[in-house]
């Protein structure tokens, strides 16, 4: 049994996106060969929204180290509140002795805070053990630069400079990478040419069916209102574009049709921000567009199962996208195991549009550009109308398309990047959409 050392800063029960891949996979490690050993930080040491509930999903036989890190109160006033650099130092050490100490084949990264990869170069050189990356999201990307200034995050400048240079250092000695689009790992390869094509894998973010089992046997509630929506997940200006479609074609169908007048829509977990500094960011957008009356954003994240449950007593479900065409979000394959009609509003370009249609949901609007505005919301109205007109009886999406992406399938291409990073020569793979 070979063994691997997953490195993922947040871990349950700290309640965010970007544990989730780790989550669903370690039941099915040990079935592919692999015994899985966590690397995180103490939920003390961040400023997450802590999900005790996520715990259930952890399997008892998963040995989990956690580490300290700088005190908050030390670190912002230099402006440094990432817990992944609080926490590098005690990462490091930590990890060091867990790799002599188990015998560790492989290192894999599995998060968005980038910062702790460099940790595998250090590890490489030291102790010669190969890493893979797990590329969630872009590290170092110019999608804002081109941005109003209040539209970029606080301290941009400051971390392009810093993720910019230590993106290269660790992509230099990096030995497999997975990214959850192909995308990423195009940009990738034409930043830094010594990159090969056997180098990367897509396997993009999955769901599994385990976790709505466990949730509803905690508390199911049926749909109680077919004309209520409900969106759970991230907002922000990145979706700025997928909610303007969708409140324009509201705003356009209350003034048209009795069944629009009876819409209401729900945003909740909209900010991964603290409670006291989370502004709501789709809520605006509705005011804009006179629809603000019928929308309801809470910035407050929700605990895991809580969220499956809402999903599941939905009227429909409401998925917006990202402006960013490689954006795939892993709440698509929840969605659509919700069992739920769904509306979608997605990027052309976004690996979720093929994937949507496939599974035949409910309505699919697609927009090219920001400035694509009218035409996706004329379009919108006119589909939605169509469903309003079924409901409550409106069929949920086929499951079929789905079953490549679950948790068993995922973990099994995982395991497979794992086993690769220990041969200098692999192959191409690519868990991409199937024909």
């Amino acid at each position: 049994m070979k063994r691997v050392l997953i490195v993922s800063p947040h871990f349950p029960p700290i309640n965010a996106p970007d544990m989730h891949r780790v989550r669903m996979s370690l039941p099915h490690y040990r079935e592919n060969g692999w015994t899985p050993f966590v690397l995180t930080v103490k939920p003390e040491a961040q400023d997450m929204p802590v999900d005790a509930s996520l715990s259930d999903f952890i399997p008892d036989d998963v040995t989990v180290h956690h580490t300290g890190a700088l005190p908050l109160g030390l670190t912002r006033p230099f402006g440094v509140g990432n817990a992944g650099l609080r926490a590098l130092a005690p990462l490091y050490f930590a990890g060091a002795r867990m790799i002599r100490a188990n015998h560790i084949d492989v290192v894999f990264f599995s998060t968005t805070m980038f910062v702790v990869t460099v940790l595998g170069r250090l590890w490489k050189r030291r102790l010669g053990v190969p890493y893979v990356v797990d590329m969630q999201d872009p590290w170092y990307t110019t999608y804002y630069d081109d941005r109003p200034r209040d539209d970029r995050p606080p301290k941009h400048a400051a971390a392009q400079q810093m993720n910019r240079r230590l993106e290269r250092w660790t992509m230099k000695g990096v030995d497999q990478l997975i990214a959850v689009s192909p995308g990423y790992l195009s940009t990738l390869r034409e930043r830094y040419p010594w990159i090969r094509q056997g180098q990367c894998t897509t396997i993009p973010f999955g769901a599994s069916e385990r976790d709505f089992d466990v949730a509803l046997a905690k508390g199911g509630t049926p749909a109680a209102d077919p004309w209520r929506g409900v969106y759970v997940g991230a907002g922000g200006t990145i979706m700025s574009t997928a909610a303007r479609i969708l409140f324009r074609a509201l705003a356009s169908g209350r003034a048209r049709g009795e069944r629009f007048r009876r819409v209401t829509l729900e945003f909740t977990g909209t900010s991964y921000a603290p409670a006291a500094q989370a502004r709501p960011s789709l809520a605006p957008i509705a005011a804009a567009e006179a629809v603000g009356d019928r929308v309801q954003e809470s910035t407050d994240r929700i605990g895991y199962q809580a969220a499956l449950r809402a999903l599941r007593s939905a009227g429909f479900l409401v998925l917006i996208g990202s402006d960013d065409p490689d954006y795939n979000a892993s709440k698509v394959f929840t969605y659509l195991l919700a069992q739920r009609p769904l509306i979608a509003i997605v990027h052309e370009a976004s690996p979720m549009a093929e994937l949507l249609r496939r599974s035949r949901a409910n309505v699919v609007v697609t927009f090219a550009s920001r400035e694509d505005i009218e035409g996706p919301a004329a379009r919108l109205e006119a589909e939605w109308a169509a469903l309003l007109e079924t409901l409550p009886d409106a069929p949920a999406p086929s499951l079929e398309a789905v079953q490549p992406y679950l948790a068993p399938v995922l973990t099994r291409a995982q395991c497979a990047v794992l086993s690769a990073a220990q041969r200098p020569t692999s192959v191409a793979r690519e868990v991409a959409c199937p024909e």
